[in-house]
């Protein structure tokens, strides 16, 4: 095995979950009467982790909650689709058994809160095969910046050219390649406007995890 460690992002690689994150914003604004703009993230600039994107909503809506405030309703408003209705992909599972069998250490580096990712894992039961879980609310810029998957190898205790990363969408494989690591795609139709950039950008693009065993020789 090349890689000493592998390091996921969640939303749209693990876990089909991005259909989730547009109903809750949606329902958001609705909430408070806010029409809902075509392209909500369209203006968004630099890092995109959970905290960054609170603000950023904080900002475009001139919304009167604290950003903290923003975070929890967000948390509890998705929670329970976490915990009973989101489902890892085909195979993530056995790619994950794979791994840990080879010895390989195991990260996810996510945009989203570290709270919803541990529901999540431990509601399709693989927790247990993450060593390190680095977050969006962990007060370091979000991706594409690569401070996400450069703590999590530093947690792992692993050089950043032994990690390889596993990416759905276009600023996941920026920061992967800013922090100096192989990035490989994997495909969500939610980052279907990327698709030809990311598959300039990644050095491998997979069209489901069965390709991914292949790849790295553990079907």
């Amino acid at each position: 095995m090349k890689y000493k460690a592998v390091i996921f992002d969640l939303d749209g690689t693990l876990i089909d979950s991005m259909g989730v994150w547009e109903e809750v914003d949606k329902e958001y604004l609705q909430r408070r009467n806010i029409p809902v703009p075509e392209d909500i993230f369209a203006e968004i600039a630099g890092g995109n982790s959970f905290r960054e994107i609170c603000l950023h909503f904080k900002d475009k809506f001139a919304l009167s909650e604290t950003i903290e405030e923003i975070g929890a309703e967000w948390t509890e408003m998705v929670a329970e689709h976490y915990e009973t209705e989101v489902k890892l992909k085909p195979d993530v599972q056995k790619l994950l058994v794979s791994l840990a069998e080879q010895g390989v250490k195991i990260a996810l580096g996510t945009s989203n809160s570290k709270l919803l990712a541990e529901k999540v894992l431990r509601a399709n039961k693989v927790r247990d095969k993450f060593s390190v879980i680095v977050a969006g609310t962990d007060g370091i810029k979000g991706k594409p910046f690569p401070d996400i998957f450069l703590q999590a190898a530093a947690e792992l205790g692993v050089k950043p050219q032994d990690c390889l990363v596993i990416e759905d969408v276009l600023v996941g494989v920026e920061a992967a390649k800013n922090a100096g690591m192989d990035v490989w795609a994997i495909f969500d139709q939610h980052a279907s406007k990327d698709f030809a950039k990311i598959a300039e950008m990644a050095d491998f693009y997979a069209k489901d995890f069965l390709q991914i065993i292949n790849k790295l020789n553990l079907g």
